[in-house]
This record gives C-alpha cells, sequence and structure tokens, in this order.
C-alpha cells in the first residue's frame, strides 16, 4: 500500500525541515539568541558572547544567518564599523526562543543529564 502525502502536509513538513536545517546547525541559536537580549553587535561583541565558538566557525554562521535573512550585516558610511543585527524575520524568532527558554528552564534536569553524556 502506496501512502499518499497531501501537497499542504508536504509543504509544511518542507518548511519545517528547512527551518530545523538551520537553526539546528551549532551555534546559530546562540548568535540568534545574543542578538535578541542586546540588539545589534560588533563581531567581536558576538565573538565574546560565544566565547567556546572560534571566529572562523562564527564568521561561516553569520554568513549563513546572512543568506537565509535571518541575519543582517550593517555597515556605516564614513566609519570602519560593521554591526549584525535580526532582521524582521529574525526578530519574529522572539517567541519561539522565549518558548525555548521556558522548556529548558522546566526540563533543566533533562538537558543537563544529555549534556553530560555528549562528547560535543
Amino acid at each position: 500500500m502506496t501512502k499518499t502525502i497531501d501537497n499542504t502536509e508536504s509543504i509544511l513538513c518542507q518548511n519545517f525541515t528547512n527551518t530545523f536545517r538551520i537553526l539546528g546547525r551549532k551555534w546559530n541559536g546562540l548568535i540568534i539568541e545574543a542578538l535578541l537580549i542586546s540588539g545589534p553587535k560588533r563581531f567581536l561583541e558576538l565573538s565574546r558572547a560565544i566565547a567556546s565558538c572560534s571566529d572562523r566557525v562564527l564568521v561561516e554562521r553569520l554568513k549563513e544567518l546572512e543568506s537565509v535573512h535571518l541575519v543582517k550585516r550593517v555597515t556605516y558610511d564614513n566609519s570602519s564599523l560593521i554591526e549584525y543585527k535580526l532582521t524582521e524575520a529574525g526578530e519574529a524568532m522572539r517567541p519561539m526562543m522565549a518558548a525555548i527558554h521556558e522548556w529548558s528552564d522546566k526540563y533543566n534536569d533533562v538537558t543537563q543529564a544529555k549534556h553530560a553524556d555528549s562528547n560535543d
């Protein structure tokens, strides 16, 4: 028997999968959270906020988040100042990130046990 998937269900699943491909990458969620907490940041500020992420990986992740329009790289005229800020789509993640905070606080014992077992 062949299982037929409704086109709407297929699109929703694909959108969900695509979202988690981005958010599931190590550091992406923390970069978004750092920008949600305190607004636009320079590279060095982000690097300090996420100290365990190497600068090379941070550059890669910022470029990736820019390419999917969650983060915008802002340059200022007559200045070498470069900042990274969330786009409208990135800002729209605020309620979701708040829900993740709530979940992780409630189930801290689960997340801590898994973290202790991992080699990551």
